[in-house]
């Protein structure tokens, strides 16, 4: 399995993860990292901590892969689980901050699946967006929901009704059209 290549199901992807392959945990992690680190900074609300959890947390997804059960429900939510989990456990130990603290209301925490987009760290704040919203409508769509709101490429092929080549192949002329966008 090759790094960019996409995987044919979860359920191959979950053989291969419990077969210990590197690869496709590297995988995961490329496609998930940004919407997990995304809920873990709305949760503890600081750059460096939600970066470290992140690590922890793909530790734990690593180690405890047994114990998802795919009849529970995707991949995504029981990692979201383990994330959202882990990123509460670390406010609740923190000997400075009070346990009232500790806020997993709607207002900062947000359960994450294709219904909901992930709110990750604004990318207006380093002109991003702006940047995205110049290119071409069906390559800004795929931008935003594979690198915005955490979509896999199969997934985007899915809620878009395309072939999934076609969705590989303008994530990747809209990539190539972003650097040219940031060289200019």
């Amino acid at each position: 399995m090759k790094r960019q290549s996409s995987l044919v199901s979860e359920s191959v992807l979950i053989e291969k993860l419990t077969q210990r392959d590197q690869q496709a945990f590297q995988w995961l992690y490329d496609q998930y990292s940004p919407a997990l680190f995304g809920v873990v900074l709305r949760i503890v609300r600081d750059d460096e901590q939600a970066a470290d959890l992140l690590q922890d947390i793909f530790v734990k997804i690593w180690k405890n892969l047994d114990a998802y059960d795919a009849s529970k429900g995707r991949l995504f939510t029981w990692m979201l689980n383990v994330a959202r989990n882990t990123a509460i456990d670390s406010l609740r130990s923190r000997k400075t901050q009070p346990f009232a603290a500790i806020r997993t209301d709607e207002e900062n925490v947000h359960i994450v699946d294709r219904q909901h987009s992930t709110e990750q760290p604004n990318p207006d704040h380093i002109g991003i967006k702006e940047v995205v919203n110049q290119l071409r409508p069906e390559r800004k769509q795929l931008i935003d929901l594979v690198y915005f709101a955490g979509y896999t490429h199969e997934e985007a092929a899915e809620e878009l009704n395309l072939p999934l080549g076609t969705v590989k192949t303008r994530v990747r002329a809209a990539l190539q059209e972003l650097k040219q966008l940031f060289k200019s």
